[in-house]
């Protein structure tokens, strides 16, 4: 059996957290993130994107102790020498690795060693957090891009596990929850309130990261972008109202498509969002709960850019480019407080949508990854860093759309304004969805 369901609550204390306690919650939620899953769940890849559960956690632990543990700490002795050709991911600087469409293969070591390997590396690293303040800048750097780089793959363990789980015939439950299936039930039938346009003033504006924390070098150099006044909706949209596009054969009929996502419409055989089921009592879509009656009212997720431009053009409407989502964003003032993350409330189908609601944001920040018609390229000035860390993001900007926001399985404290995400266009598996501009 599954063990018992972990909590997500991050303890608040009134000192500014050290370094050590940042370390020690963020590697904690991580490991609480597999606590429900049975030791044959970790190993199991059933497509490219998608990483096992166990290569999950020891590649995050490979990164602190390849970057900093071996960097920093005198005398450190890796945990075991194969495991960096078993769990780097694609820093060709650092030599010889696992095929990304292999890493289901790895059966050994056994998920008890790759939880030893964890406590081994969680051991040192107060170790080396002790001579922190004797340590250079680029220490603090590569430490805080560690915590970063732990967060990004809790989202993907997040949908990974879903995923895996989906495709097991019998549809199993990665978190028991009764009170969710009734309220599923319940809301089957209910509405969400009816979307309104929202003006966005045209002119110059800036975008990309300016400040003193923490962002990815991606968010460099921040310059200026020339918008024209343009029309956002309050929120995002709906299942229901991607169930209307659905009925009304939108999937069929190829005039709403783009080239190539007709052409995966034809051969993928796609008819509705991943994760959706047709019974004969309606439509139903797999979640961390197993499968549920689809909540008309809660935002439509896991569509690829083909879905939500096809929608898009079957209202009339459009997507955002990334310029005009941030300019946006930065004119509603969009925080995090209100939106739906990784640590809101477990997994739970996502919030039901309101109505224009300054507590809200308009969902801008949370609930799902909103599709850009923005091809995910270098910002003006951008530079890529020496070594394996230059590998990054940079390599990766060709061929890729962008997506903001963040979703319910991102972490609160790891999304902000400027924050770049980017998938191929077909992809579906995370929290993805849309928003309609004009």
């Amino acid at each position: 059996m599954p063990a018992a369901t972990p909590s997500f609550a991050t303890p608040t204390t009134a000192a500014t957290p050290t370094l050590a306690d940042r370390f020690h919650t963020i590697r904690q939620r991580t490991k609480l993130l597999c606590q429900p899953l049975l030791p044959e769940d970790t190993v199991v890849q059933p497509m490219l994107d998608v990483s096992p559960p166990k290569w999950h956690l020891a590649h995050v632990t490979w990164f602190w102790e390849t970057f900093l543990l071996k960097e920093h700490l005198p005398g450190y002795q890796v945990f075991h020498p194969d495991y960096a050709f078993l769990f780097n991911s694609y820093y060709n600087s650092l030599g010889s690795r696992v095929n990304r469409a292999d890493r289901g293969t790895i059966s050994r070591p056994a998920l008890a060693d790759v939880y030893a390997y964890r406590a081994h590396v969680d051991a040192h690293m107060p170790q080396l957090l002790a001579l922190a303040d004797t340590l250079p800048p680029a220490f603090h750097e590569v430490f805080e891009l560690g915590l970063q780089h732990e967060q990004q793959h809790q989202e993907l363990l997040a949908t990974d596990i879903k995923y895996i789980l989906s495709t097991s015939p019998l549809a199993p439950e990665y978190l028991p929850n009764s009170d969710l299936k009734a309220a599923a039930t319940n809301s089957m039938n209910s509405e969400a309130p009816k979307a309104t346009w929202l003006p966005v003033p045209g002119g110059t504006s800036r975008i990309g990261y300016e400040g003193n924390g923490f962002c990815f070098d991606n968010e460099l150099n921040a310059h200026e972008v020339l918008t024209v006044d343009f029309e956002v909706q309050n929120r995002l949209v709906t299942n229901g109202e991607y169930l209307e596009f659905i009925v009304a054969g939108g999937y069929q009929d190829f005039r709403y498509w783009l080239g190539e996502g007709w052409d995966l419409v034809q051969t993928m055989h796609w008819e509705a969002p991943l994760y959706w089921v047709q019974k004969e009592d309606g439509w139903h879509r797999f979640t961390h709960h197993g499968l549920q009656p689809v909540n008309l009212a809660a935002p439509v997720t896991h569509v690829s850019f083909y879905e939500a431009n096809a929608y898009a053009n079957w209202v009339g409407a459009r997507l955002l480019t990334e310029p005009e989502w941030e300019v946006a964003a930065r004119h509603f003032g969009a925080t995090p407080v209100g939106g739906t993350f990784l640590e809101s409330n477990l997994f739970d189908p996502q919030p039901l949508p309101t109505d224009a609601d300054p507590t809200r944001c308009h969902q801008l920040l949370g609930d799902a990854w909103e599709w850009t018609y923005s091809a995910y390229h270098p910002y003006p000035g951008y530079s890529r860093a020496a070594g394996a860390l230059g590998e990054y993001n940079g390599k990766f900007m060709i061929n890729q759309l962008v997506l903001r926001g963040g979703s319910c399985a991102t972490p609160a404290s790891h999304i902000r304004l400027t924050y770049r995400n980017f998938f191929h266009a077909d992809k579906r598996w995370q929290f993805t969805g849309i928003r309609l501009a004009r």
